[in-house]
């Protein structure tokens, strides 16, 4: 077994794939498309789901991008708290997370904390992407 994909459901997803290209050099793997259709709806659990999707991706780790203009989705919590139930984050590792911090501050993205480090072993931030999903850099201190 390996691990596949992540799929995160966005509001506008131009800007969503400038954020994860710019931030984390990943590459579009498909090009954006229209979906709609029965086998969406089938696979969603969705009655007439209708959007664009792309999936991005970089080293072995893919994003799935979702834009749904059916059914429509409101506004997201974009401070929805790490401790409810579901998938709170997804982690990248990074070789220089000072540096990925620095950038990223930078360039206005929200931040949990700075960067903090683990013990000997672990360097380590939260963020929130454009949407307020929140994501962890990681960078190992194992052998440096």
């Amino acid at each position: 077994m390996r691990f596949n994909h992540v799929a995160i459901s966005v509001a506008d997803l131009e800007r969503s794939i400038e954020f994860y290209c710019t931030h984390f050099g990943m590459e579009k793997m498909i090009e954006p498309f229209p979906f709609e259709g029965q086998w969406y709806a089938d696979i969603m659990g969705l009655d007439d789901p209708q959007g664009r999707m792309t999936m991005i991706g970089k080293n072995g780790m893919a994003l799935e991008l979702f834009e749904f203009h059916n059914p429509d989705q409101g506004e997201q919590d974009a401070n929805r708290p790490v401790s409810k139930r579901g998938i709170t984050h997804f982690g990248i590792e990074v070789d220089d997370i000072d540096e990925a911090y620095a950038r990223m501050l930078a360039a206005g993205v929200r931040f949990h904390c700075p960067v903090l480090t683990f013990g000997t072993t672990t360097k380590a931030f939260y963020a929130r992407d454009p949407d307020g999903n929140v994501f962890e850099l990681v960078e190992s201190l194992q052998g440096a």
